[in-house]
């Protein structure tokens, strides 16, 4: 089954596809005008791509193709600066052949989109600020989910580096009532019940791994945390398939672990080389296996651990990991890898994928033990995800 990895960059969208043995690859791109995409999901019943991002000058909105990438159609839910430009610099704005855009409808509420889902045939779209947006037409027209952002806790959000972020969206195909998302810096929240209510599922599992992960070095003074907590500042969440609730997190303070969908977690960090890190992500197949990508610090430059890159592998739940090197540089290696930079697809045995801030795609045919550059020198790659087609 061929493989085409979707990745969104800070100057377009990337198609990096793969033979039917992921043995040769070729990339395709810049798509998209050249839009800063955050994040990138594909359809593999239909082949249909969303890509959402946006930025000060563009606006923000959702690129989407029926065509496996050949054309674009973007559906713009806010304008930015391109329109005060226009009309500030008529004769400029003719010499490059600029014509003003209709009004989108939520300009002045929504900066830029963070993130994409899919469930029961309607597409979500996470926002900056923190706000969700749905679609039911399959992304040409959008609503906002009000009672999130009506959330009690809602005065209580803060933002993280990037901003108050709604970065990961977390579907359950057997239950599209259900969903998860994640917020920087307010944590997770779950709905039950398809939008109409959300409960903020930030809770440690009992009060003996409360007490332990307060003795965490500087978390117990982290403004983005609290007693009891796993802190607020999430940076990925995956859920595993065929395994009821059970999920992963990853965030300022480790690797988290919960079988009661978020309802409790339980700290799996033990094993590995520091307490940050962004990207997480879970076997297709098997729920126990996990990677993760430890970098060094929140303020210490974010780059792997004696700046030698090294994806870990549990195969137990976070129980116990490995550090996976094979064909990765091990020295002076100073990238970062981002929250949705890493992904998995289906096949046997598995493949994973990663990319980092200096252009590389880093791809695994064997699950993490040995690893080779796809793509090398593109812009600073913000999310790797997979789409395979039958």
């Amino acid at each position: 089954m061929p493989v085409t990895l979707l990745v969104g960059t800070t100057k377009g969208v990337f198609l990096i596809e793969g033979n039917e043995g992921r043995t040769a690859w070729s990339v395709r791109g810049p798509l998209c005008d050249g839009w800063p995409v955050n994040h990138m999901i594909g359809d593999p019943a239909s082949g249909t791509i969303w890509a959402a991002g946006g930025g000060e000058w563009e606006g923000a909105g959702v690129w989407r193709s029926a065509d496996h990438g050949e054309t674009w159609e973007l559906s713009l839910l806010a304008n930015g600066q391109r329109n005060a430009f226009i009309d500030e610099n008529p004769e400029e704005a003719k010499l490059f052949g600029m014509e003003r855009e209709a009004p989108a409808p939520f300009s002045g509420a929504v900066e830029k989109l963070w993130s994409l889902g899919v469930s029961n045939g309607r597409v979500y779209a996470g926002a900056k600020p923190a706000s969700l947006y749905a679609s039911g037409d399959g992304g040409v027209t959008w609503e906002p989910v009000p009672a999130l952002t009506e959330h009690p806790s809602r005065d209580s959000w803060m933002p993280g580096g990037a901003g108050l972020v709604l970065h990961t969206i977390v579907p359950d195909p057997d239950r599209p009532e259900k969903l998860w998302v994640g917020i920087s810096a307010a944590g997770i929240f779950a709905t039950e019940d398809g939008g109409k209510s959300w409960e903020r599922r930030n809770r440690l599992s009992n009060a003996e791994a409360a007490e332990a992960h307060e003795a965490h070095p500087g978390h117990s003074h982290d403004p983005l945390a609290e007693a009891g907590s796993i802190g607020f500042c999430v940076h990925n969440m995956v859920r595993a398939r065929g395994a009821g609730d059970l999920m992963y997190q990853q965030n300022h303070h480790g690797v988290f672990r919960s079988t009661d969908g978020g309802r409790s977690w339980d700290d799996r960090t033990e094993g590995l080389p520091s307490t940050f890190g962004f990207p997480i992500a879970v076997h297709p197949r098997d729920p126990q296996t996990i990677w993760v990508l430890p970098l060094n610090g929140d303020s210490i430059g974010r780059y792997p651990p004696g700046a030698s890159a090294a994806v870990w592998r549990s195969r137990d739940g976070g129980e116990s990991w490995e550090r996976k090197q094979s064909g990765l540089p091990e020295k002076d290696c100073f990238f970062t890898v981002l929250r949705q930079a890493m992904a998995t697809d289906a096949q046997e045995p598995a493949g994973v994928y990663f990319g980092t801030n200096s252009g590389s795609v880093f791809a695994s045919t064997d699950e993490g033990e040995s690893w080779a550059p796809v793509a090398q020198h593109l812009p600073t790659v913000l999310s790797v995800e997979v789409l395979e087609r039958g």
